[in-house]
């Protein structure tokens, strides 16, 4: 199995590193301005050359995580397209900060239309793609994930465990939305605070 990474954010790059450390063939793709002698990004590539245009780490990859900045999602997109995604399973980690407004989607509704033949599957999202600086004391330790099928739902959900989150079964795709909701909630009670720290939600069972 081989992870393809797509985005130059500290999430990407986080991730990318426990699964590393896991054993998993990881690579990383990037845009074609991104800077790739930023010192810790070069010290990820300078054995593997793990980094490289969007299109060939999809091509390379059996498992595609979009860790992407919104401004760039549309140029990942255009990438998914022009390549083979055949048996090829697409998570969106990403968050669109007007995802509940009427005339927009979620990202991963618009990441499905470039994809419409593969099953995409939402997780890491609460992270937020800042993480782990959004997370400084290390006390997220659970991720929500949803998508379709039974078989391939399990494969992300191992996936998940395997870096040590709690993987939390959030339903279908159609919730997607609900899970970009939620991040955007946490970062506006972090904005009302004005306070440095950061403010994350911790599911309980009563």
């Amino acid at each position: 199995m081989k992870l393809g990474i797509l985005g130059g954010t500290n999430l990407s790059r986080t991730l990318g590193k426990k699964y590393i450390d896991a054993g998993i063939q990881v690579v990383f793709g990037v845009r074609s301005d991104f800077d790739t002698e930023i010192t810790e990004w070069k010290i990820l590539n300078k054995f593997f050359d793990r980094i490289c245009p969007y299109e060939s780490a999809i091509i390379q990859s059996d498992i595609i995580l979009i860790c992407c900045e919104n401004d760039y999602l549309k140029e990942i997109c255009v990438a998914l397209e022009k390549v083979d995604l055949e048996d090829k399973l697409i998570i969106d980690c990403t968050n669109n900060k007007h995802c509940l407004d009427t005339n927009n989607q979620s990202n991963t509704a618009i990441i499905k239309k470039s994809a419409p033949s593969n099953l995409v599957f939402k997780a890491f999202n609460n992270l937020g793609l800042d993480y782990p600086k959004s997370d400084i004391l290390g006390i997220i330790k659970e991720t929500y994930f949803c998508g379709e099928g039974t078989i391939e739902k399990l494969r992300v959900k191992r996936l998940i465990e395997l870096i040590g989150y709690k993987a939390i079964d959030a339903g279908q795709i159609d919730n997607a939305y609900l899970l970009e909701a939620f991040y955007q909630l946490s970062k506006e009670i972090t904005w009302q605070k004005k306070e440095q720290s950061n403010y994350h939600f911790k599911l309980i069972s009563v």
